[in-house]
């Protein structure tokens, strides 16, 4: 493995809310050096004007639905690399597009873009015990079984379980503690799709207090935008801030966008949904052929939900001043739950980072720069326990995003959602340059990274 030298870089110091010009050495994967360096390297990065950030770390996407017969399955995990995500978390929402089993042997036996970590998803549990009707709740018997899969899945190194609370509305909340119950550590992670969202989305973010509470378990409450920005984001996020100051493991992420994108088929898009965001079919964008890129109808929604019942489809139904109200928040992430299908879906999973970086840094100054990339580095870091991860520090994983903050922004749109970030000059994964000028170098320098329960 070559050495690589990167000097004049600006690098954000989390202790003093600071970016601190520094000069730093990678050998070996990990940050050997960091200050004034005078040893030789294979490698040489002059950073100079640029911000050396630790990798972004994505802490709520959906990975890859795995081709075990294509030359290259992935492309979601691409994406991500491209926009300076260097770890994901992949099985949120109660979903894994695979067994977990499955997909961290193929990461272990073929390299990843990204490093990856993954969630157990509730709705996967379901599923793989016969439960096919959504609208109803587990069986004891159900939920015997649950554990039992369950018991077999811990060993493989993941973060917790999961919930896609909304995409199953018959999961009762004691189904939902007695599955985490039943984890043999309170270290590990539970992550939660609320239940439902607009006027009752306060009740549903004191459902997922609660569940931590009663599990004694941490509580990552997913993409709270897509959840609370409808007029109630205030009254969430007290929610939450009451429920911290009375000891309650809580944090949440938040996407930069004020559209949600998922399933057209899902519970999402039930009977009742355009009346409580008061809008209309038009407001809903299909992703795929034959309806790619057109506004809905009322007649288009239920073909698509009847023949299509997999398409993404994107709602544009939130208000973005309650995004950057979220994003504001000290105990918000930023995450991009992006997901694809076919190269259609949502712009935030190729975009999200950088549009941070650009509209609520740089542009409207809603964020400071170093605490924006405290949220994508060492804030998810440690809500994870990658302790070798998210800081410039020696002896650190070596996994770094270089970018100019002044040119740094989001090209991907909802037409083209897979469109890369300009601004990016390296990111290096595993002490290795990964992309250089938007260039994906090597696509194989990732690997699955074992949850740490020590």
């Amino acid at each position: 493995m070559k050495s690589i030298k990167i000097i004049n870089g600006l690098v954000p110091d989390f202790e003093k809310m600071l970016m601190i010009q520094k000069d730093i050495l990678l050998e070996d994967g990990k940050i050997s050096q960091v200050g004034n360096i005078y040893k030789e390297a294979d490698i040489n990065i002059d950073a100079k004007g640029k911000i050396v950030s630790p990798g972004f770390i994505d802490i709520h996407m959906h990975e890859e639905e795995l081709d075990m017969t294509e030359k290259d399955p992935y492309f979601i995990a691409y994406y991500e690399l491209k926009m300076g995500v260097t770890t994901c978390i992949g099985g949120n929402c109660g979903a894994n597009r695979q067994s977990v089993e499955d997909f961290t042997g193929y990461i272990q036996k073929n390299g990843s873009p990204v490093n990856y970590m993954m969630y157990l998803g509730h709705n996967f549990l379901r599923s793989a015990v016969g439960i096919e009707d959504r609208y109803r709740a587990s069986t004891k018997n159900e939920i015997d079984q649950m554990k039992q899969l369950l018991r077999k899945y811990v060993p493989t190194g993941i973060v917790g379980i999961s919930y896609g609370i909304e995409y199953s509305p018959g999961i009762e909340t004691e189904e939902i503690i007695d599955l985490a119950r039943s984890l043999d550590s309170d270290k590990y992670l539970l992550s939660a799709h609320f239940r439902s969202d607009v006027e009752k989305s306060v009740e549903a973010i004191t459902e997922m207090i609660e569940i931590s509470k009663m599990s004694k378990l941490p509580m990552q409450i997913s993409h709270i935008g897509s959840c609370s920005a409808y007029g109630y984001m205030d009254e969430g996020l007290k929610t939450i801030i009451k429920a911290r100051m009375e000891g309650a493991d809580i944090f949440a992420d938040c996407y930069p966008y004020d559209a949600f994108g998922t399933f057209i088929g899902s519970a999402a898009f039930d009977d009742g949904c355009f009346e409580k965001w008061n809008r209309t079919y038009s407001d809903v964008l299909l992703t795929e052929e034959p309806f790619k890129n057109i506004r809905s109808t009322e007649e288009i929604f239920f073909k698509a939900r009847k023949d299509y019942p997999d398409m993404i489809a994107v709602a544009f139904v939130m208000n973005e001043s309650e995004i950057i109200q979220a994003l504001q928040a000290p105990f918000v992430f930023v995450g991009s739950d992006g997901v694809y299908r076919k190269d259609s879906g949502h712009p935030r999973g190729a975009g999200s980072f950088p549009k941070v970086l650009s509209r609520y840094v740089r542009e409207n100054k809603n964020l400071d720069l170093v605490d924006a990339l405290w949220k994508m580095t060492l804030g998810p870091a440690n809500r994870l326990r990658l302790f070798q991860k998210g800081e410039i520090k020696i002896g650190m994983d070596a996994d770094i995003t270089i970018f100019d903050p002044q040119t740094i922004r989001d090209k991907a749109t909802f037409e083209q959602p897979t469109l890369s970030p300009e601004g990016i000059e390296f990111v290096i994964v595993n002490g290795e340059i990964a992309v250089e000028n938007n260039q994906v170098k090597n696509g194989r320098l990732g690997k699955f990274v074992r949850y740490n329960l020590e």
